[in-house]
Formats: structure tokens, sequence, C-alpha cells
């Protein structure tokens, strides 16, 4: 028999316009058998249901399941390509900068360890234990993408529904849908996003925090938090304006908070909802690798 964990797994490789499986992943086939009984007695069969030799119905995955299976889970829960690459098994917490002293190094890489370790803790675990998700702040490009991707990457192939949106294209998404000449509807993006297993906002606080966009994300967070629906956030922001020379003297303090880009309610609500992962590390992307490795 299936498997509630194949059914699902099969959906998310399958592709979804398939004619065959119309995006189930199983295609059904119909089989002669000795002692099998005929899929509709000619009593009560249907108009143009067909009646006679005894048949079994057998579901079998479809073709459109084989090849890039990978490829295909992974966008479906919207991973842009940049960083379809990214697991922690490439998450690099040892980096040496030649600049820096052997004391910011030991901290940096501190602070970069327990980092991945919560997230692969968290992914490990899940489901069990992992009411809350997590919030990963810090400095532009320490790899707080890279871990986020890596826990849904890890959690879809597993067999997990789940999603990864930039918090400026998801509100540009809804605004865009207000649009008269607009395919889509409010509802037809939102609900996705409310209702899949796990959620990824990437960026989040990126965008002009107006009246609408703070509705609009409390209203997401808030359907999330009381459907008990993990969500995995990033953000640039922190909840000082000014990061410690001390703790990070190469990062860039932003002259927001995160509860000023994102709101008082909102915020509070992340407490409740998320484990809140800061990260000290300085930018991957300026301070170690060129433009073409950067990093997420």
């Amino acid at each position: 028999m299936r498997s509630f964990t194949g059914t699902l797994i099969l959906a998310f490789m399958s592709q979804p316009d398939c004619p065959i499986c119309q995006g189930s992943g199983w295609r059904i086939v119909e089989r002669s058998a000795a002692g099998a009984q005929p899929l509709a007695a000619a009593e009560s069969a249907r108009p143009g249901t067909a009646t006679g030799e005894p048949r079994m119905v057998w579901a079998v995955p479809c073709e459109c399941t084989s090849g890039d299976r990978e490829g295909r889970v992974l966008a479906r829960a919207r991973v842009p390509e940049r960083y379809r690459h990214c697991d922690f098994a490439n998450f690099e917490a040892d980096n040496e900068i030649e600049s820096a002293s052997r004391e910011e190094q030991t901290t940096w890489n501190r602070s970069l360890a327990q980092a991945k370790l919560i997230a692969e803790r968290f992914t490990a675990e899940y489901p069990a234990g992992t009411e809350h998700g997590l919030l990963l702040m810090g400095p532009c490009g320490v790899g707080k993408t890279h871990l986020a991707v890596a826990a849904l990457k890890e959690l879809v192939l597993r067999g997990h529904s789940g999603l990864f949106y930039d918090y400026r294209d998801l509100l540009k998404q809804i605004q865009d849908s207000y649009n008269s000449e607009s395919q889509s509807t409010e509802m037809s993006v939102l609900e996705p996003v409310l209702r899949t297993e796990i959620l990824v906002l990437d960026d989040a606080g990126s965008s002009k925090p107006s009246v609408w966009a703070l509705e609009t994300v409390g209203h997401i967070l808030n359907t999330r938090y009381n459907e008990k629906r993990v969500t995995i956030l990033t953000t640039n922001f922190l909840d000082t304006n000014a990061i410690s020379p001390s703790a990070n003297p190469r990062a860039t303090a932003l002259d927001d908070t995160l509860t000023e880009r994102i709101g008082k309610r909102i915020r509070s609500r992340l407490y409740e909802m998320c484990r809140t992962v800061v990260i000290s590390a300085p930018d991957y992307r300026k301070e170690i690798r060129n433009i073409s490795r950067f990093r997420a």
C-alpha cells in the first residue's frame, strides 16, 4: 500500500501540468487477476462503466516523477535557483580573515557554528518538539538565507510542504493582485502562504513599513501562529539601532530597529512564534569570497 509520506513525496516530485496524473504523481492502471472483483456490478454500474471480466485497479508512480526530482521539489517550494545549492554541509563556520585578530575570528566563528547547530537541530527534530520557528537576525552576508534554505530544502525533500518567499516580493504579488487586469486574486496568493506547513520569509522588514504592509504581514503571521504552522524568517534588522563594535566591529549599523521596520505588534508575535538566533559575523560576501562565489 502507498504510505502517506510516499504520496506526499510523489506529489512534490510530479509535474503540476502533467495530463496523465494532473500533478498527483500517480497514474491508474488496470490489471487482470484471478479472484479480482469487478469495478462495478452490472446492476449498479453508472452509464458508460465497463463490466465483465474482473479487474484490479493499481496506482503506480507516473512517468513525470522521474528525472530531476529534487529540482522539481525545490521549484514547487519556490526556492530560487541561486540558493538551491545551500545545505548544512556547505555552510562554512570556520572562516579565516587575515586582517582580523584571533579573538575576533573565534567570536565570529562561534556565532556561525551556534546558528548552524540550532538550525540543524530544528530540522532534524521536526516536527517533534518544533512548536516554534526561527528568526535569524544579523548583518548582510552572514549566511542567514543559507541556513533558512538548508532547513527548508531538507524538510521538503523529506515530504513536508514548504514555501520560500522574499518579503518584498510577497507584498508586491499581493499588491499586484488588486489590479483589475491581474489573473490572480489576493486569496490565490495568500492561501498557499497561510496554509503551507513551513514558510520561509526572507529579508523581513526590507519593505517600507506602510500601514497596509504591516497589516498584511501581521495577518499572515497571526494566522500561521494560531494554526500552529512553522515560520522561518531572516532579517538584517536587529533589536537595537547600533551593532556593538566589540561584538562585530566590521558590521554596518542600521538606522532602524526590527521593531521600527515591522511594528511592535508583529515583533511581539515573533517572540512567541520563533526562536531568535542572532548571528554576529562580518559580511561573508565582502570579506571572504569574490563576487563569483558569493554566499546568501
